[in-house]
């Protein structure tokens, strides 16, 4: 089954934002289109000097009527080039830096998005949109815009230099407009929807290939190496048939454009013969203009085929624009608590348009408490934890801190480790600065210490030096959540919340992780979603939920006494 994707942005819309982008850029934007039109003169002074000389010459004058017109021919040509150049590259500069700032702001958008919507639409989509799109628009800015604005312009100040010649040549090379307009008419109906869909074929590829590698343990461990592999191959195939599909008509649409060709300049050519035998036209203005038009062919041809990559590079752009227009989750103003009591206030939860998760939860962590919260899968735990975190928002009710919104806390208030912990690329000791960029070196090793896990750090093959995460030293899953809760003693934040932050280790480094979570919890509100029992047994205060809702509340021998849904876990727990 496909899964949903992220919104993608209408024509209008796209064009507004690059409307406001150009608008934000003034002196840039006038400073591409004065080197563009002194190129499109110089491009076109050429071809109307040669008119002159056609008249000049048929008229017999002598070398001092043709110098200056050969002369004047030359300073174009010489004039033509370095400011072709100048427009092309002040062209794909202004349109790098929009990318530029277009990329940072769709990933600082992805980064604010609401956890559920990335839970829903998957990862592939995103990743695609950041990739394959930034990369497809990255190609048409370095090797069509240059081209595209360059031909707008050419044939802008050509028609009206033909038309200022005479405007009868003029109508007669118009002929070719409504036939291009014709051929674009029949093109990009059929294009521009196939782009659009090559575009979620290739998203859709993305997404099960990035499920097929995150889950690879489970493609291994159930053999679903070959039906993964269908998948991405009938994903691929698909793109691959849209393209071959929409080639068929690009190669049908050139031969449309040709034929514009042949009917414009032989429309002047007849038409320009008839004014010449009338005494009406010189040979000189009918050559002029013939040659205008020809002059247009390339750039026009150029114009009209890199249509194909325009739409493909449009497509893209919708899909970023789509991004940008979403709703994120912005932090608030950074109101300092007033305390450092943790409250779920009549609590209610569902994801997306599902049924609630959480039904009216209400509970209280006290400064310094360490409370743990237990219960069957899918009781709401880990809903619970990313709502004392912040990650999400209730549907009714309130989650504060200190009387605060925890949405509105500073940074490093609230901290929250997870089952799921992401080893970042790079040295070691900068991936424990992301939870305090100042931290010094002694300072790191106290963190390390402090969870146990100096010792294994000092051992890796460069110490605290040794690149981790993706293509260097992998750490194993309980040395990843040991980094993960160092950098919760680095940050000391005054709140920390653990979603089965101990699962991850095998019976062997279970101990060591539970000693690493106690150390990060010692002197913290704290909220543990607890996946071994000795961890909960070890708390102030159990919460016992089931199908969204608190079943139970107590500290663990009060809890057992009762002879209740605890006791009855704990019991199973004792006994294994």
């Amino acid at each position: 089954m496909t899964a949903p994707f992220l919104p993608v942005a209408g024509s209008r819309e796209s064009r507004a934002w690059l409307g406001a982008e150009l608008r934000t850029r003034p002196g840039d934007t006038a400073l591409t289109l004065l080197a563009g039109l002194l190129a499109a003169v110089a491009a076109i002074v050429p071809a109307y000097a040669l008119g002159l000389l056609v008249d000049r010459v048929r008229a017999g004058g002598d070398t001092a009527a043709i110098v200056p017109v050969a002369v004047t021919i030359v300073l174009a040509a010489l004039l033509g080039g370095p400011a072709t150049g100048l427009a092309g590259h002040l062209t794909r500069r202004l349109g790098s830096r929009i990318l530029a700032d277009l990329r940072e702001r769709t990933v600082d958008t992805a980064l604010r998005l609401p956890a559920q919507i990335l839970d829903r639409v998957g990862r592939g989509d995103l990743l695609s949109r950041v990739s394959a799109d930034i990369t497809a628009i990255d190609r048409a800015v370095s090797d069509v815009l240059p081209g595209m604005v360059s031909a707008l312009l050419l044939a802008a100040i050509s028609l009206v230099t033909i038309i200022g010649i005479d405007w009868r040549l003029g109508l007669a090379g118009a002929i070719a407009l409504p036939l291009y307009v014709l051929a674009l008419r029949w093109y990009l109906p059929r294009a521009a929807p196939s782009y659009a869909a090559e575009r979620i074929a290739v998203a859709d590829r993305s997404q099960q290939l990035v499920e097929s590698m995150q889950g690879l343990r489970t493609v291994h461990a159930y053999r679903l190496e070959d039906r993964r592999l269908d998948g991405i191959a009938e994903a691929s195939a698909r793109a691959r048939d849209i393209s071959m599909y929409v080639f068929s008509f690009y190669t049908r649409f050139v031969g449309r454009i040709n034929r514009a060709e042949l009917a414009g300049l032989a429309a002047v050519l007849i038409v320009g013969f008839l004014l010449v035998r009338a005494g009406t036209a010189t040979v000189g203005e009918v050559s002029a203009t013939a040659l205008l038009l020809h002059r247009l062919f390339l750039p026009v041809i150029l114009l009209m085929v890199t249509f194909d990559k325009a739409q493909d590079a449009g497509a893209s752009l919708a899909r970023l624009v789509g991004v940008l227009g979403m709703p994120v989750e912005r932090r608030g103003s950074g109101s300092e608590p007033s305390g450092r009591d943790l409250v779920l206030d009549d609590v209610t939860f569902g994801y997306d348009d599902g049924p609630p998760v959480l039904r009216g939860v209400s509970l209280r962590v006290e400064p310094g408490e360490l409370v743990a919260l237990v219960g069957s899968t899918g009781a709401g735990k880990t809903t619970a934890a990313s709502l004392a975190a912040g990650i999400l928002r209730p549907a009714k009710g309130e989650v504060t801190l200190g009387g605060v919104p925890v949405t509105d806390l500073p940074a490093h208030t609230i901290a929250i480790v997870s089952q799921e912990t992401h080893v970042f690329a790079g040295p070691l000791c900068e991936d424990l600065r992301l939870a305090r960029p100042s931290a010094s070196d002694e300072d790191l090793t106290a963190a390390l210490a402090g969870v146990g896990a100096l010792g294994w750090a000092r051992s890796l093959p460069g110490g605290l030096d040794t690149v981790v995460g993706d293509g260097g030293h992998a750490l194993t899953a309980a040395q990843a959540q040991q980094l993960a809760l160092a950098r919760v003693l680095l940050m000391d934040p005054p709140v920390v919340v653990l979603d089965e932050a101990t699962a991850e280790a095998g019976s062997a480094g279970a101990r060591d992780l539970e000693f690493a979570a106690s150390a990060a919890l010692t002197g913290r509100t704290a909220l543990v979603v607890a996946h071994r029992l000795t961890q909960a047994a070890a708390a102030d205060r159990i919460i016992v939920m089931e199908d969204g809702e608190i079943v139970e509340s107590g500290p663990h021998g009060e809890l057992v006494a009762a002879g209740g849904r605890y006791a009855r876990l704990w019991s199973a727990w004792s006994t294994r």
